[in-house]
């Protein structure tokens, strides 16, 4: 059995209709002609380098898969795929080291595009604290070690909404991007039971108005965080690209209060 290789037209014309743009419209952003792009896309025409580049761009397509373009293209990779401990990234590594203890006592920490922490601070560790050895060892997941029923999951008392936007952020990021680990993983931490908490029905925490909180227990103290997600500006590499920085900014006095008296 044989299966057939997508062409860049196939490939381009699949990102054109995920955007939801016309190909007269795409024509306009590239500066070319509506008359091109569908030579382009049905394989009448093969494109340039520099115009798969520039169709790529116009249609945001992550760095990973402007590679795969290129190749169907008949070209070399244009961006470069580096281990994060090549010694070429220590530059890389060392700020991004100062960065998540510049946060310190939030916690913060590091993630590529399948969840998997490459670096966290001590603000992180603090909320990891007596979670199973087997969620601990490496490479940690931080979907499977916050959804995980004998992860973070029992300590979140707003667990349904939490989960929930989790795995809404998670369906964004699969429609966007092939990744079958990606969307593997998503199958897995969909899967996970979600345990009533004691007592029943009892209502949540009460939500804040300017965004949803993580809101969960720790030592005995109720901390509320809220979201913040980084990633690095026009990126030319491959791995580079796919870190994502996430920061968990106390979004009640209390949680304030308690992450201050951490530094006394």
């Amino acid at each position: 059995m044989t299966t057939s290789t997508p062409t860049v037209g196939a490939l381009l014309r699949t990102w054109r209709q995920r955007r939801g743009i016309s190909q007269l419209e795409l024509a306009g952003r590239a500066d070319s002609s509506s008359r091109h792009i569908s030579f382009i896309e049905t394989g009448r025409s093969r494109p340039s380098e520099e115009m798969v580049l520039r169709l790529a761009d116009r249609l945001d397509v992550p760095v990973r898969e402007r590679n795969a373009l290129l190749l169907a293209a008949g070209y070399a990779p244009h961006y470069a795929q580096t281990a994060l401990d090549d010694p070429s990234m220590e530059t890389l590594r060392e700020g991004i080291e100062r960065l998540l203890t510049g946060y310190e006592p939030c916690p913060a920490l590091v993630v590529n595009a399948t969840y998997d922490v490459v670096a966290a601070n001590r603000g992180i560790l603090m909320l990891l604290d007596g979670l199973p050895e087997h969620l601990l060892t490496p490479p940690l997941n931080a979907m499977r070690i916050t959804l995980h029923p004998e992860g973070l999951a029992p300590r979140i008392r707003n667990l349904r909404q939490w989960r929930g936007h989790l795995l809404a952020q998670m369906e964004r990021q699969i429609a966007l991007a092939r990744s079958e680990p990606l969307r593997a993983l998503y199958e897995e931490v969909c899967a996970y039971p979600v345990a009533e908490r004691p007592g029943g029905g009892a209502p949540q925490e009460p939500v804040t108005s300017i965004a949803l909180p993580l809101v969960i227990e720790h030592d005995g103290h109720l901390l509320s965080f809220v979201s913040s997600i980084a990633t690095f500006n026009t990126p030319m590499d491959v791995t580079v690209a796919e870190l994502a920085i996430e920061t968990m900014l106390p979004a009640d006095p209390a949680t304030v209060k308690y992450l201050r008296s951490l530094g006394d």
